[in-house]
């Protein structure tokens, strides 16, 4: 279907409507739940299909075979990634979702950088423009003041909700 070469972009797109849908359905799950909770019961279903996908692909063994070195790097990114969690999850809680996701996907900048000084990987000018563009935009949704809900622009007409009574809207107070 995909050559092995581009293979690496289908699943990056997978990754990234699987990122989406996670936002969505987080940013759902958090009006009624705390965020930390939210990352919690999440948390445990990583955990049981992250294992389980090491003990189907026969795995287990390998775990012995890692160096030292790179167990701190996988420990400290372990923790990253759970701060990060949270923080999303946080943000998640307190704004919109279609403002929040953008902000936390300046990770592309912050990728780049770090992959070209910490594993010396070259940076073309396309993308480095295209890194600026990614972020500009992002800082352009997230700081554009949302769109007023429906009920709320209703309301700024001077005109009652629909289904309300002149009695209910407060127009005659």
């Amino acid at each position: 279907m995909f050559s092995r070469s581009l293979m690496w972009i289908v699943l990056a797109l997978l990754a990234a409507l699987a990122s989406a849908s996670v936002v969505t359905l987080s940013k759902a799950a958090i009006k009624d739940v705390p965020p930390s909770l939210v990352f919690a019961i999440e948390a445990v279903l990583i955990l049981a299909v992250a294992w389980g996908t090491v003990l189907l692909q026969d795995l287990l063994p390998e775990i012995g075979k890692i160096e030292r070195k790179t167990w701190l790097v996988l420990v400290v990114a372990g923790v990253l990634t759970a701060a990060s969690s949270l923080l999303v999850f946080r943000a998640l809680s307190m704004g919109d979702a279609s403002r929040v996701s953008p902000l936390t996907n300046i990770t592309l900048v912050f990728s780049v950088t770090m992959a070209a000084v910490f594993l010396k990987e070259k940076l073309t000018w396309q993308v480095v423009l295209g890194t600026a563009l990614m972020a500009a935009g992002a800082i352009l949704i997230a700081t554009t003041k949302p769109a007023a809900k429906q009920e709320e622009a209703n309301n700024k007409n001077g005109r009652p909700a629909s289904g309300t009574t002149i009695y209910e809207s407060g127009i005659n107070s």
